[in-house]
């Protein structure tokens, strides 16, 4: 149990320290932000949708240490505008940035280290020690859970609550005690306020409760036997009705039991996006959010947070292979899955799954179905959340399917039992065995080792490492906006003397914190900076991953002609544009049919296809180096940027061309 102990705690460790080096990705700046306004100020009108507990604990120890907050009575917070109130918070009102960063992710982990702890008890229930060293192991040195630990989001806050209500329930389903009955309430109360995936939990208690039907044992529910499968689905109704009010009790608990989400003794406003928009969703879906509204039966803020959950999922920017969607693919997770996945892992589940045919061959079907009965809540919890996953249209991340990784680690314990198993039966077989073990999980080791501490970059090498994750998966499954410190070392150690830097960042990250002096390019977040007017140069080029791709831009996919032409068209006022940067109000002439507003109009777009023309250059381009997998560099020559940017169509082309013929 020691042992136990000691990689959870180390998990968590590990996970922490690797982020000490990564600046603040692009959720965590709202998450913490969020939290801190829920907890000291009992307002939730900012971020409710992702989780009001993980972001109320991993913002505690800004709210003790007294960190300073945004002013309240702009603009920004009239309209919640999380995003600009998280900029100032961080980066504006003097708080220390990478302790505010570091205390909310080591709270993250230790939701990371309660999920070790989890499997490790699953395994050890169904395999022993042995076992549960082997599913520890591997769930602690996993990349993916490593990365998600080690960040301040709901992501691993949600993969331990999910196995955590569904365990409590299934042993509430065979132990009538009362105080398990609360645990199973109170862990389903929490899995509610972690994020609103917890949705899935009714589908997966239901299918429980009818294995729990079906099945012939009495049900003991508070000191009294239910014999009858009737009685027994009567009474887990019931219960599971009970534990529903307790769930509503924790919700209303976490919104500090007011209705209303907007703290009356403080400044007016409202949400980020009306009421009427967020519930413009399927009829059935607004119809009962507006129920609940109406009667106050849950609190404003967390059917706001629910409903604006449900309307991002509509539709949303996907990138996958080169390929792009705003409806999604059902193939994605399954191939995020294969992208992110350890092959460690993948070749243990595959060794895993052999001993127990080999097994099931030996002592027939009858011994593997008791083992099966007592699975049943990994095994729901593994089929309905990868039903759902299949059918979702939110295919922005590998970390929407974390959650089921637990189950595959507590599987892969299979190997400790049948290591223990083998040498009893023959020396021989248990050392065959246990070198195989020994040898995966010492293969696990070095991948975590290999990659440390770019966990968040991981891809397997069946699609060529964390080098070509790029061409695959962006967005949080490689480039969230993490590596921002290790562009400032990587320009310290290469940059040549008055080199030109250009960077185009995805990511809420404040490239001037760190000191990095580079051009803006187009980007994501720009928190209402007004850049410059620029013009490419021979130099760096430093491109987020997920801003190379253009997942969420409107220019995403092919260069049709039409983009080529208008891009000609405003090319030819490229002399108007740099006289106006020399001199913006010395050029009368350029203003006598034309508005300055017009004219930054015609820039943006200018530089929007621009810098969207050049992308699709760079995309063939291998890149010269890379930042945590992340930030790409590219070194351009004068002949390239000419090509890319002010060439003709077919020196455009004649670029590319070359360059994909002599592509290693």
């Amino acid at each position: 149990m020691l042992l136990l102990l000691a990689l959870a705690l180390g998990h968590g460790l590990l996970a922490t320290l690797a982020m000490d080096e990564k600046s603040t990705t692009s959720d965590e700046i709202a998450h913490i932000t969020g939290g801190y306004t829920f907890n000291h100020w009992n307002d939730y009108r900012l971020h409710p949708e992702n989780g009001l507990l993980p972001q109320r604990w991993q913002s505690l120890p800004m709210v003790l240490a007294g960190a300073k907050y945004p002013n309240q009575s702009g603009q920004d917070w009239a309209t919640s505008h999380v995003w600009m109130l998280g900029y100032v918070f961080f980066y504006q009102e003097g708080n220390n940035l990478e302790w505010m960063l570091a205390t909310a992710r080591a709270m993250n982990a230790c939701f990371g280290l309660a999920t070790v702890l989890l499997v490790a008890w699953w395994a050890w229930h169904f395999f022993a020690g042995p076992g549960a060293i082997v599913a520890a192991v591997l769930c602690v040195l996993s990349p993916s859970m490593l990365a998600h630990s080690g960040l301040a989001t709901s992501d691993m806050a949600m993969t331990f609550f999910l196995l955590a209500a569904a365990s409590a329930w299934w042993w509430h389903l065979h132990d009538g005690r009362r105080r398990v009955w609360l645990l199973s309430a109170v862990s389903f109360g929490l899995a509610c306020v972690a994020k609103y995936t917890a949705v899935l939990l009714l589908p997966i208690f239901a299918l429980m409760m009818i294995v729990r039907t079906v099945s012939s044992a009495p049900l003991p529910f508070f000191g009294r036997t239910f014999p009858t499968r009737l009685s027994r689905l009567g009474v887990m109704t019931a219960s599971l009705a009970g534990q529903g009010l307790v769930a509503v009790l924790v919700i209303w608990a976490f919104c500090g039991f007011r209705y209303v989400a907007f703290n009356p003794v403080l400044p007016p406003g409202d949400f980020i996006v009306s009421w009427d928009h967020v519930l413009s969703i399927g009829s059935a879906q607004a119809a009962v959010i507006k129920l609940f509204r109406n009667w106050h039966l849950l609190p404003e803020g967390f059917l706001y947070g629910f409903a604006y959950t449900l309307k991002s999922v509509e539709a949303r920017g996907a990138f996958l292979d080169g390929t792009y969607s705003l409806t999604g693919w059902v193939s994605f997770f399954p191939k995020a899955f294969l992208y992110k996945t350890a092959p460690s892992l993948l070749v243990a589940l595959a060794v895993a799954a052999g001993l127990v045919l080999l097994r099931m061959r030996a002592a027939g079907l009858g011994w593997l179905r008791p083992h099966l009965y007592r699975a049943t809540p990994l095994l729901v919890l593994f089929a309905v959340y990868w039903g759902f996953s299949l059918t979702s249209r939110l295919n922005i991340g590998h970390r929407h399917i974390l959650p089921t990784y637990p189950v595959l680690f507590i599987f892969c314990g299979t190997l400790g039992w049948a290591a223990v198993r083998a040498w009893r039966q023959s020396r021989l077989a248990g050392v065959a065995l246990s070198g195989v073990v020994a040898a995966l999980l010492g293969w696990q080791v070095a991948i975590a080792a290999g990659i440390h501490p770019h966990y968040l970059a991981y891809f397997s090498p069946l699609v060529g490492g964390s080098t070509q994750g790029y061409k695959h998966l962006v967005d949080s499954s490689l480039d969230w906006g993490q590596d921002l410190p290790g562009l400032k070392h990587w320009l310290n150690d290469h940059r040549r003397v008055n080199e030109p830097v250009y960077l185009s960042y995805f990511g809420t990250g404040e490239p001037d914190h760190y000191g990095i002096q580079a051009v803006r390019m187009p980007g994501l977040f720009h928190f209402r900076r007004v850049h410059p007017w620029y013009w490419p140069e021979p130099g760096i080029y430093a491109i987020s991953a997920t801003m190379l791709s253009h997942v969420y831009s409107p220019l995403r996919g092919d260069w049709t002609t039409g983009l080529e032409k208008r891009y000609q068209a405003l090319r030819q006022s490229d002399t108007s544009f740099r006289a106006l940067k020399q001199a913006p109000r010395g050029h009368p002439e350029l203003m006598k049919d034309t508005s300055p507003e017009a004219w930054a109009t015609m820039w943006d777009e200018y530089n929007q296809l621009r810098f969207a023309r050049l992308c699709h250059y760079l995309r063939v381009r291998p890149p010269d180096d890379n930042i945590g997998y992340s930030i790409l560099i590219y070194r351009l020559t004068a002949d390239e940027i000419a090509a890319a940017t002010a060439g003709t169509l077919s020196d455009w082309a004649q670029l590319i061309e070359r360059t994909v013929e002599h592509r290693p």
